[in-house]
């Protein structure tokens, strides 16, 4: 174009500014050769359309001239976004305030933040009210389920319209009261088709299929919009063949229609018949692209998640995390890395994804270096690193994420203290676990399932079985990891019977036990020597419960026969077991042998262990150990020396102290250790007096 007016300015500004090209908007702005109050407004609007309030607040100080349009724009921007009180500011500085669009624009933003008073003040020194000003008020109270207030102002509204109406139908539905939004449903006096699908969708969402299908076959007249509502609600019911006749039904289909069947066949793990949806589709749009791709991640279907994404022109922010998801549930973190690297516009989604990727990949230093490359961190943030770090045993690490994300003023969540909670009870720190117990009661998290089970764990690990206990009597509605914690508990801390009591009180109360629970009482029969209880619970398991035994159970079954001295049932039940991962019932067994110096079946168990264990350096010690109580030196030597050649490689040794309030941690060897050599001389003091002592 060789000749540019204003308008034609302010024509390209807009069009950048809906493109998110704001930097490009903000060069041609600064270039114009003469700028109006339309020039000012529609750069104000474009970073208000592209969530960037400062940019639009600076714009707005610098503005010599100002009309009502750019008074009522930022005064909305700041409302939408939740900064009442600099949104009151501004208002309070409007010249004249005779715009009912400004007056509307506070009293839907007091409204929606359920700020009602304030909003009611506003709404009476209106000086002129129009019925969007009626109904803005009205919305806050129905977005905010308050239906008795809504039910108030709505009879005392003097005219009415069919948005009033919908309002009220909508918050009785997303209240689940459908009697009340049928009543009113019925006394619209010309209900539209917003009515028709909110009543509709309302059916759907409480489970009256056939009476949502009823009213649908009622419709006076059906849009696409209504017949989206009815494929979307049969699919969340289950009903995919229902929804898939209706599609071929529809008279005609937009790219909704295609994505909700498309991704109906997703969820029930019909992937072919998704994907030749997809191929059908006729505009395929980036929402059903990303819904197969999803299908093929949960599938494992990974390869064929990355063709399909790789076939896609132009990627949107889910699109971008969902497959980077794929490749870390997968453990494929070089290729999400590549994709994490290749995204212009990174969220909290794909940052946080990226950690929790690599901390299952036990790539912990990656992960914090994401982590501390993140410039915005939220709660989940923190919440994927101290998980990473309880997953990849760094309990140490775990507890000081979460005293440094304290003190940086973040508040943990149930999540948050569930992990800090596990990582003390690893540890035994129950010193540190009771200071967590009081913040997670100043918290208000006392009442969390989450944070009750964890806290029952941590107590039973440290030892104090009896706030354990009292823990599980205060939760409100202990689920059955509630039951399984305690009665783990109970068996950690060698109290048999009282485990076994609480397993028969769990069934009483009609609580249905799974595998872990089993592998408690098991553990707590095995440890107080109840064989007839033991051999009846693991019976019970299989034949009342349908529950396959894991190693786990198999294990505890070795080591009840074995702690008994029955070591041949004890070898039987070890020969028999239907598992693949066998080492913990052969080290029961191995374990056992050496207590009742049981030689002949030590070796055959020490034997299998080395099928299943050879790099563990522990399995050698304790065969070497057996022979050599027995005075059986050379093959208590022949042991230790099989070490060397198995490529076993012996872990460090290490202890820790908890101490004032802080863990302190000791590693043989190293001499990185703070106050070394005070250590090394108060140990050789002790020594020496030991050794004085024994001579006396």
């Amino acid at each position: 174009m060789t000749q540019k007016n204003t308008v034609t300015y302010n024509s390209m500004i807009s069009v950048y500014a809906k493109n998110g090209r704001m930097h490009d908007a903000q060069k041609l702005f600064d270039g114009m050769p003469q700028r109006n109050l339309v020039s000012w407004n529609t750069m104000i609007a474009g970073y208000l359309h592209n969530d960037q309030t400062e940019e639009a607040y600076r714009l707005f100080e610098r503005m010599r001239k100002r009309n009502r349009h750019t008074w009522t724009l930022v005064i909305t921007c700041f409302m939408r976004s939740g900064q009442l009180e600099r949104a009151r500011k501004l208002f309070d500085l409007v010249p004249h305030k005779q715009d009912v669009v400004l007056w509307n624009a506070m009293i839907a933003g007091y409204a929606k933040k359920g700020k009602f008073e304030e909003a009611k003040l506003l709404f009476n020194e209106m000086p002129v009210k129009n019925l969007v000003s009626w109904n803005s008020m009205l919305a806050g109270y129905t977005k905010n389920q308050e239906m008795r207030l809504a039910l108030q102002f709505f009879d005392e509204m003097v005219d009415r319209d069919i948005v009033s109406w919908n309002l009220m139908l909508d918050g009785f539905v997303q209240l689940g009261d459908m009697d009340s939004a049928w009543d009113f449903f019925i006394r619209i006096p010309d209900p539209n088709v917003v009515s028709w699908v909110t009543i509709l969708c309302g059916l759907m969402q409480n489970g009256r299929v056939l009476e949502a299908r009823g009213l649908f076959d009622k419709m006076p007249s059906r849009n696409t919009i209504s017949w989206n509502a009815m494929i979307a609600g049969y699919i969340n019911n289950g009903q995919m063949d229902e929804a898939m006749s209706l599609f071929m039904e529809m008279p005609e289909r937009d790219s909704v229609s295609w994505t909700t069947v498309i991704n109906g066949y997703v969820r029930i793990g019909n992937l072919d018949k998704a994907r030749n949806l997809l191929e059908e589709m006729p505009s395929k749009n980036i929402a059903a692209q990303t819904a197969m791709i999803h299908g093929y991640v949960e599938s494992q279907r990974i390869d064929e998640a990355g063709q399909l994404f790789h076939q896609i022109e132009t990627h949107d922010l889910v699109c971008w995390n969902t497959m980077i998801a794929g490749y870390a549930q997968a453990g494929r973190m070089h290729e999400a890395l590549d994709l994490f690297n290749q995204m212009s516009k990174k969220d909290a989604v794909t940052w946080n994804t990226m950690i929790a990727g690599y901390a299952q990949a036990r790539q912990m230093e990656s992960a914090v270096a994401i982590f501390m490359e993140m410039k915005e961190k939220n709660i989940v943030s923190w919440n994927s690193l101290i998980t990473g770090f309880l997953q990849n045993d760094l309990y140490f690490d775990a507890l000081k994420s979460f005293v440094c994300m304290c003190k940086m003023g973040i508040k943990p969540d149930h999540s948050t203290f569930a992990c800090g909670l596990s990582a003390g009870a690893h540890l035994a720190a129950v010193q540190m676990g009771k200071q967590l117990h009081q913040l997670v009661i100043k918290s208000g998290y006392v009442g969390d399932v989450l944070v009750c089970n964890s806290l029952i764990a941590m107590y039973s690990k440290c030892g104090h079985i009896m706030f354990a206990q009292l823990v599980f009597e205060s939760t409100d509605n202990p689920d059955v990891i509630s039951w399984n914690s305690l009665i783990t508990g109970y068996a950690w801390n060698g109290h048999g019977n009282e485990a076994v009591a609480l397993f028969e009180q769990m069934l009483l109360e009609g609580v249905t036990p799974d595998e872990v629970t089993f592998i408690g009482v098991l553990s707590a029969c095995s440890h107080g020597g109840l064989i007839d209880q033991g051999t009846k619970y693991f019976r019970k398991m299989m034949e009342l419960f349908a529950i396959k035994p894991l190693a786990e159970h198999y294990s505890c079954m070795v080591d009840l026969f074995s702690r008994a001295g029955k070591f041949e049932e004890a070898f039987q039940i070890a020969c028999d077991a239907k598992t693949k991962e066998n080492a913990g019932l052969w080290g029961a067994l191995l374990g056992a042998c050496r207590k009742h110096q049981n030689l002949r079946l030590a070796k055959l168990a020490a034997e299998k262990l080395s099928e299943f264990e050879s790099d563990k350096t522990s399995n050698y010690v304790l065969t070497s150990n057996i022979n050599a109580e027995v005075g059986n030196w050379d093959e208590a030597e022949k042991a230790r020396i099989s070490i060397m050649g198995s490529g076993a490689e012996k872990q460090a040794g290490c202890s820790w102290i908890e101490l004032e309030n802080q863990v302190h941690i000791f590693l043989s060897n190293d001499q990185a250790l703070p106050k070394l050599q005070e250590i090394y001389t108060t140990l050789s003091s002790l020594a020496a007096k030991t050794s004085v002592t024994c001579v006396a």
